[in-house]
């Protein structure tokens, strides 16, 4: 089955709850080099993050762009996490698991103005590379309960770099 069929099927789960683990690796000592050595990029790695605010995310995404952050998503990735997709250097495991959707409000049940909608639509989908912004713009924004879930591998055979073991 074709990515294109994936990404229209997908697979819908209901989130059970804001739970994050990002986990920085590189111990402080090799943050700052006293000879003046550049010091290595920091490594994000994502092994369960269901998301959040999608201002919030968008902010850390250009505060990691900055400092030349590497992302790794190694796990489950859902909601607003999947922004991570926008710095060049993330890469996501075969096995990861990212999970997509639409801008919603923050009270159940209630949704946005479609002027809110088209804008945060369209912040969520300047974090993703083609083509996976174009099926987000087409498809991916109007699901608004649940989500569609996508093994890494899938994004693997969209051009996303592969996570070294």
């Amino acid at each position: 089955m074709g990515w294109q069929a994936r990404f229209s099927r997908g697979f819908r789960l209901l989130c059970a709850g804001p739970v994050v683990a990002v986990a920085l690796i590189a111990p402080p000592a090799v943050w700052a080099d006293p000879v003046g050595r550049a010091a290595p990029a920091r490594v994000y790695r994502i092994t369960q993050d269901s998301g959040g605010s999608i201002a919030a995310r968008a902010r850390h995404v250009a505060r990691l762009r900055a400092q030349g952050a590497r992302v790794q998503i190694r796990g489950a990735c859902w909601s607003s996490c999947t922004m991570y997709l926008a710095l060049p250097d993330t890469c996501v495991s075969r096995r990861a698991l990212l999970g997509f959707h639409g801008p919603g409000s923050v009270r159940p049940g209630i949704g946005l103005r479609p002027e809110a909608f088209e804008y945060w639509s369209q912040l969520i989908a300047r974090h993703y590379p083609e083509p996976l912004r174009g099926w987000y713009l087409r498809e991916g924004r109007y699901i608004t309960v649940g989500f569609t879930e996508f093994r890494g591998a899938d994004l693997l055979r969209l051009g996303i770099a592969e996570c070294p073991p």
